[in-house]
């Protein structure tokens, strides 16, 4: 890129005017002063003369570094593009930005100041008409300045209370800005933002993460706030910290960024301020949308998917379960390698490369597509040894039965309570995932035992990503597979009926139908009594128990008998 662009509305610009910009390229300032009275004049005529805003950026050495025609907001340097950037430490960057209007600098100045963590900001303010200098030639009028920079804040306990703020002087004379002592105002901020950095950096194990969610016209405000909980939970089963949670609501998600640019600016000084390094949405992004948030905001973007991806990594415990997950993430990943913006350091691919960098890129499709088809075979394999372990269940004439439900519903401390499993269970979503199978003697139509299997499957959830379906097929042949279904249900939850709606469509999905199916509705013992009514309206076949406290077990046992001998009866 040449080193004399100009960036911005160039629209209606002559050529001499653009070159006219391009030479403050060639300006050197003091590396101890915010500007000198010369090149804010000059800064200050050639906006007079196009009659729009012009902005400067300078670093430390004095060097112009980039020239745009707009606001501070309007020419803003990508936060990727910054020299140096971080929550502990300014840009080393400042902008003098010249204003048709004489007035302080705006809010929206402000952010992109904050957004770029400046070093300071000058804003110079123009009469809009010039004088004559001795010996011709005229000159932009510099009416007033106003010098802004950043202010840290010490953190409290109010999580809305943000970690930056700005501090703006009253209107001051260009002679005065001038002589303002720049190095020794940076850095002295410069080392407060370090120590409050420090001070909130104690627990940096944790990913500190911002929520993003979008409501479109086709979801409730019920179901909208149902997701958002939802998806702050897996950030905390994940391992990240829930900073805060933004909301917008549109008819459609925004093509380039899932939300509007005034969101995505706020998200961004948000980010900045409270320290977060991850933004999480509750929806699927495409790789341009990653790359434009990514490339707006600084710092990395994930959707749903990628945060229950990352749960299921962490989950995976036998040979199998991490297969599954590995080819998942490389299924899902895949189609998104040349939109990572940032994110492709994770892969060895450059950031925006050319040429022999195009070359890396493609050799890491190659390899990973050559991963996944490997991958593919193994959980064929895995599929065949299943089956094989299942015809040796029904050539012995063992009934068998799948529990299945949303994620955290309870599945395993059940399986526990009825076969005396090890199962690990924890309140958390997806807790366990490798499907677990165990013998369990329940009473049959004779009045004498008889034995069946229950297998623990891995837990479902509201729109399962399409890549896990793929992945996980030879474990969800364990449901489609079985004899007949166990759909337990956790009844203290506020959305259980929409759970319980989420599960069936899940089923309904699946290549095979499952056999018949009973509903165990959990928890009954954190309830109160109109749920339970609710409960006993919609679903009156379904058996009531709570798997922690054991009770209701023995009736489950009963109804479990009823379901296996409807379910394997002669048609």
């Amino acid at each position: 890129m040449p080193i004399e662009t100009i960036y911005g509305n160039l629209q209606g610009l002559k050529s001499s005017q653009i070159k006219q910009l391009q030479r403050l390229y060639q300006q050197r300032l003091p590396g101890d002063r915010p500007t000198t009275p010369e090149f804010a004049q000059r800064l200050a005529a050639i906006s007079t003369e196009i009659n729009q805003p012009v902005c400067a950026y300078v670093n430390r050495r004095g060097q112009v570094i980039r020239v745009g025609v707009g606001t501070p907001r309007q020419t803003q340097i990508p936060p990727l593009e910054l020299p140096r950037y971080g929550a502990e430490r300014l840009s080393g960057i400042r902008c003098i930005a010249t204003q048709l209007k004489p007035e302080p600098p705006s809010e929206a100045a402000l952010t992109a100041m904050a957004l770029q963590r400046l070093d300071v900001l000058a804003i110079l303010n123009i009469t809009g008409s010039g004088f004559q200098r001795r010996g011709g030639g005229a000159t932009g009028y510099v009416k007033e300045t106003y010098l802004a920079h950043l202010v840290p804040i010490v953190e409290t306990t109010d999580t809305d209370a943000p970690l930056a703020s700005w501090s703006v002087s009253q209107p001051l004379s260009l002679d005065i800005l001038s002589n303002q002592d720049f190095l020794d105002l940076v850095e002295g901020l410069e080392a407060e933002f370090q120590r409050e950095y420090v001070a909130t950096q104690v627990d940096s194990d944790r990913d500190r993460v911002l929520i993003v969610g979008v409501q479109t016209d086709n979801i409730t405000p019920q179901a909208f706030q149902d997701t958002l909980d939802e998806l702050a939970r897996l950030v905390d089963t994940a391992g990240g910290e829930v900073l805060q949670t933004f909301r917008q609501k549109r008819s459609r998600p925004h093509p380039q960024t899932a939300v509007g640019e005034g969101k995505v600016q706020e998200i961004a000084l948000t980010a900045q301020t409270l320290g977060a390094n991850l933004i999480v949405f509750d929806r699927d992004l495409s790789p341009a949308q990653v790359r434009n948030l990514e490339t707006q905001i600084g710092i990395r973007v994930v959707d749903r998917t990628e945060v229950i991806l990352d749960i299921f990594a962490q989950r995976a415990r036998t040979r199998a379960g991490k297969l599954q997950v590995e080819l998942a993430q490389l299924e899902y990943m895949l189609p998104r390698l040349t939109g990572r913006g940032q994110a492709m350091s994770r892969l060895g691919g450059g950031i925006g490369t050319r040429g022999p960098g195009e070359t890396k890129l493609e050799t890491e499709r190659r390899a990973i597509a050559r991963r996944i088809a490997r991958l593919q075979e193994e959980v064929n394999q895995l599929q065949a040894h299943r089956s094989r372990l299942r015809q040796q269940r029904q050539h012995r004439e063992v009934p068998s039965v799948a529990i299945v439900g949303y994620t955290n519903a309870g599945k395993s401390t059940l399986l526990n309570a009825l076969t005396n499993a090890e199962v690990y269970t924890a309140d958390q979503l997806f807790a366990t995932l490798d499907p677990t199978t165990r013998r369990l003697v329940i009473p049959s139509v004779s009045g004498e035992p008889q034995a069946i299997v229950l297998t623990d499957t891995v837990g479902f959830i509201h729109e399962l990503p399409a890549s896990l379906m793929d992945a996980f097929r030879a474990t969800l042949e364990e449901v489609t597979e079985a004899d007949a279904l166990l759909h337990v249900v956790d009844l203290s939850h506020p959305a259980w009926q929409s759970q319980i709606r989420s599960v069936m469509s899940i089923l309904s999905e699946m290549p095979i139908t499952p056999g018949p199916m009973l509903i165990a509705l959990n928890k009954v013992d954190c309830v109160d009594s109109d749920t339970l009514a609710v409960a006993q309206e919609e679903f009156p076949q379904a058996v009531y128990i709570s798997a922690s406290d054991r009770l209701g077990l023995e009736t489950l046992r009963q109804r479990l008998g009823q379901l296996v001998r409807y379910a394997v009866a002669p048609s």
